[in-house]
């Protein structure tokens, strides 16, 4: 039962209008907006079409976020799944479009290419330019390295590819096409050799989706953006349906996705917007912002209104990451402390008769090594550790956090050859297409209910979490070799009293768990026979619920859902049979189908107690675990725009320490804005940014700890990197505040 803190009662005290609600790491932001939904649901009147929208950043939220609305809905004594709809903004984009495809200038069989073609087409148009173009290379590379073939045959690919994708992709959310750009740089009068490459790259990339006749996901907010411009009658359709627009993470909006929510919700609308500032670590080279968020809280007309009480962490832990937002707002560096990459409220503690309060405050769990170390040594501390602590808690959860991916084999190598138990989550993806052909194949049994091929099929989908463990297997094989020879499926389904083939052929007696086993699996099968008159969507939903655990998976699921329900409204003949070959049709990659936003797993920490996981600091947002150890806390990670810092984007073998990527958007920028072109301005402005967001990055990584944390450095592969300024501030504070 959802007990709201005073403050979050406060947000729940919302009836209608606009809110903006800034809500601090641990403040339960998922679960109060979840409930407002349901509130929503329950007591706003909804009439025959309409639903509370809920809009979330990644695809992994939208099943969490639907589950906990289907929660709170059943609560309320109201059927789940109903009243509501939970969609990524690139998922509701894409729904926009399909609905008007003539609108974007497309054809009803577009599809969208996934993150691996896209980079396919950027590849080919990028060597092709780089063959044949060799003076830019010679003009950017220092003198050492101009006769470098290694370089200039994949360093310089590289470089140009993240260039012409960073440039792509802000071209296409400033909605500047390849003709516009053309015409604009050609009346700029001045060269702009970056900005002219990555045009070539663009107009090649764009003749390689139309020959497939396809879009990539930069294109959909464009497109639906323009179908809503297009077609006011559509969009009063579309604002009757969502009354109210409920938005999560709202501070990695980006200046058209705030416009397509501002469209959805009309002038007087209903919008409620919900996330941190201080957690925005997806914005370099992009046009999302944390400031869309801060100016919505300014407007005239919205309600601003803050979840400070974080039951998360110790009070030791909070009062660090209250210290950096504080040290954030007195930078040294008066350029970023313009900038206010943090920003109050600070964190407070749960209230004192919280049922879920603050750990038990330990200051000496908190350490800030100083120590002067070697990127092997930092690994071997950190091995070390983490192997005496999980040896003494067994019981709870621990997190190494990397800055960034490159680093985490290493670290995985390290922990292995100690033996300690890990769980690695750096690069974890799921597949679309398993989900979709386990589906598949229970539609399939749905439609041939007394074919036992296909209820063996769908015995092998009911263990599919199974499937890489050799015994199990063994087992699954044998289970699925019976029921391949049942002569009526029924006698197992719904076996009569004399005639039960799992008496027969898996008696109780034998192997009691095997029986049970059996007998859950058969309960299922009713279930999932039972729900055969729903809606194709709610019965595809029913089964999700039932079959998968991973939230990435039920978020797939949901997709899925949506698709076959658009389906059935294209084709109202449509039986299971049709909907199983369109299922068929796309596991085998014959069917435009994607999840929209990251297909990321949603990793659940408590389903690793007595590990510890490896993982990035960008992927444990959202994440907690017992004992955190922040790792690679120098100036190259964690850079103030100090002289002697480096940076990332500033490859070796660039001339004058140029950020290319920043140098070719800024020409971007010039150019559409008839604005003058200086080199080097945009990578001194790009220093800033990268400065600010990795500080935002720190305090992600901080309070992802609930009762412990650690926080190392190294000196790099060169061995010239120092301990990063905000950790050796945060450092010096925190001693001073021990002895106090």
């Amino acid at each position: 039962m959802f007990k709201p803190r005073p403050k979050q009662q406060e947000v729940l005290k919302y009836r209608a209008g606009m809110m903006g609600v800034v809500a601090v790491p641990g403040s339960g932001k998922t679960r109060t907006l979840s409930y407002l939904a349901a509130q929503l649901v329950a007591g706003s009147d909804l009439q025959d079409g309409q639903e509370v929208l809920v809009v979330t950043l990644v695809n992994s939220a939208v099943g969490h976020f639907a589950r906990q609305v289907g929660e709170f809905v059943r609560e309320k004594g109201l059927l789940p799944g109903l009243g509501y709809r939970v969609r990524t903004l690139h998922g509701l984009a894409n729904d926009i479009v399909r609905e008007r495809p003539t609108l974007a200038g497309l054809a009803d069989s577009f599809t969208i290419v996934d993150e691996r073609e896209a980079g396919e087409i950027l590849h080919d148009a990028a060597a092709s330019y780089v063959r044949t173009h060799g003076d830019l290379y010679q003009h950017y590379v220092t003198e050492e390295q101009l006769g470098n073939a290694r370089i200039q045959q994949h360093d310089w690919l590289e470089q140009v590819k993240s260039m012409a994708a960073s440039f792509i992709k802000q071209a296409k959310d400033t909605k500047v096409t390849p003709d516009t750009l053309a015409e604009v740089l050609k009346a700029y009068g001045r060269p702009l050799p970056l900005a002219e490459m990555c045009l070539a790259i663009y107009e090649s990339y764009e003749r390689g989706l139309r020959y497939r006749g396809a879009v990539d996901f930069q294109d959909l907010i464009r497109l639906a953006l323009k179908v809503l411009e297009a077609d006011p009658q559509y969009l009063g359709r579309l604002q009757y349906r969502w009354p109210y627009v409920l938005e999560d993470e709202a501070q990695d909006s980006s200046k058209l996705q705030e416009e397509i929510i501002r469209r959805l919700v009309g002038e007087d609308g209903n919008w409620v917007r919900v996330g941190d500032p201080n957690q925005a670590i997806y914005e370099t080279f992009t046009t999302a912002s944390p400031e869309y968020l801060r100016g919505f809280l300014k407007e005239k007309g919205v309600v601003p209104r803050e979840l400070p009480n974080s039951g998360r962490s110790t009070l030791s832990i909070i009062r660090l990451a209250n210290r950096l937002i504080e040290w954030s707002l007195e930078h040294p560096n008066e350029d970023i402390r313009a900038r206010k990459p943090l920003d109050k409220p600070l964190i407070e503690a749960a209230p004192a008769d919280d049922p879920q309060g603050n750990p038990t405050d330990n200051p000496a769990a908190v350490q800030i090594y100083a120590g002067k170390l070697n990127a092997e040594e930092e690994r071997n501390l950190v091995v070390r550790s983490v192997k005496s602590w999980l040896e003494h808690h067994r019981d709870q959860t621990a997190a190494i956090l990397l800055p960034i991916n490159a680093s985490g084999s290493k670290m995985v190598d390290a922990l292995r050859a100690a033996g300690v138990e890990y769980v690695e989550n750096l690069r974890t993806t799921t597949s679309t297409r398993k989900v979709v052909g386990s589906v598949q194949y229970i539609l399939n049994y749905l439609s041939e209910p007394k074919n036992p091929v296909a209820l063996a099929q769908l015995y092998r989908v009911y263990r599919r979490d199974e499937r890489e463990d050799a015994e199990a297997e063994k087992e699954i094989d044998m289970i699925a070799r019976k029921l391949r020879t049942l002569h009526r499926v029924e006698d197992f389904v719904e076996p009569c009293l004399e005639q039960d083939w799992l008496e027969a052929n898996a008696p109780r007696d034998d192997n009691p768990v095997l029986y049970d086993h059996l007998q859950a699996f058969r309960a299922h099968v009713q279930r999932w026979q039972a729900a055969v008159t729903l809606p194709v969507d709610q019965l595809v939903l029913t089964v999700a619920g039932d079959l998968f655990t991973l939230e990435s998976d039920i978020a797939t699921a949901y997709s899925l859902a949506l698709y076959l329900r658009r389906y059935a409204d294209d084709h109202p003949e449509a039986r299971l049979p049709e909907f199983v070959g369109e299922l068929e049709a796309i596991a085998r990659n014959q069917r435009p189908f994607t999840g929209m936003g990251d297909d990321e797993e949603a990793f659940d920490p408590q389903k690793h107690v007595g590990k510890v996981a490896v993982t990035t600091m960008h992927k444990a947002k959202g994440l907690e675990w017992d004992r955190v150890y922040l790792m690679s806390g120098s100036n190259y990670d964690f850079p103030s725009a100090d002289v002697y810092d480096r940076f990332m984007g500033e490859k070796w073998f660039i001339r004058d320490s140029l950020n290319l990527e920043a140098e070719a958007l800024g020409q971007l920028k010039a150019a559409t804005r008839g604005e003058a072109y200086v080199e080097g301005q945009a990578t001194q402005a790009a220093r800033l940014e990268y400065a600010s967001e990795r500080l935002r990055l720190l305090y992600v990584g901080i309070t992802r700890a609930r009762r412990e944390l650690t926080i190392t450095w190294n000196t790099g592969k060169n061995g010239d990197q120092v301990e990063a300024t905000p950790i050796a501030a945060l450092r010096g504070w925190w001693e001073e505040a021990k002895r106090s």
